[in-house]
């Protein structure tokens, strides 16, 4: 039942850990049940290989984590926009594709605002770069909190932001 409903929203059924827990009990949740013995484990088919395992904790282990498109053109769109005293204007976003460096002369689209990034932070730490998926705050010159907006969409201005 599950396996069809699976397959119709779009994936592999093969690719996918079925595994029957109980979180009130905490059956095959960090190890293999001896309330469930019908379950006999679980097993995934996959293009890097097979995963198998009896357990939810198992199953989660075996998760392939994606690969970051570090490779592909700058692209951040903005979660917020901070005025922070003694520093300036401080957008914040998670970089999906690409890399942002202090240094990298971006552009906020709508706006077509150009500016160079003068710090990159993730939790109150500088980074020397920021990847795909890491959630970050950068320090902008000459730019208003005002000029920016939650949405606007933030790319490395020597690259073409149509390809």
């Amino acid at each position: 039942e599950v396996s069809s409903y699976i397959k119709k929203i779009g994936y592999n059924p093969a690719a996918v850990a079925f595994v029957p827990i109980s979180g009130w009990h905490g059956d095959n949740m960090l190890e293999a049940s001896t309330k469930m013995p019908w379950f006999k484990g679980w097993m995934v088919e996959r293009k890097e290989g097979k995963a198998e395992g009896k357990c939810l904790i198992e199953a989660l282990d075996a998760i392939l984590p994606p690969a970051r498109p570090t490779d592909k053109a700058l692209r951040l769109p903005l979660q917020d926009v901070y005025k922070i005293g003694g520093i300036g204007t401080v957008p914040v976003g998670r970089v999906e594709t690409g890399i942002l460096k202090p240094g990298t002369i971006v552009v906020f689209a709508p706006a077509n605002i150009t500016t160079e990034v003068k710090s990159v932070e993730m939790h109150h730490e500088a980074l020397q770069e920021a990847v795909p998926g890491d959630n970050v705050g950068f320090n902008v010159k000459n730019v208003s909190v005002k000029e920016l907006r939650r949405g606007d969409v933030t790319w490395d201005s020597k690259i073409n932001p149509y390809k």
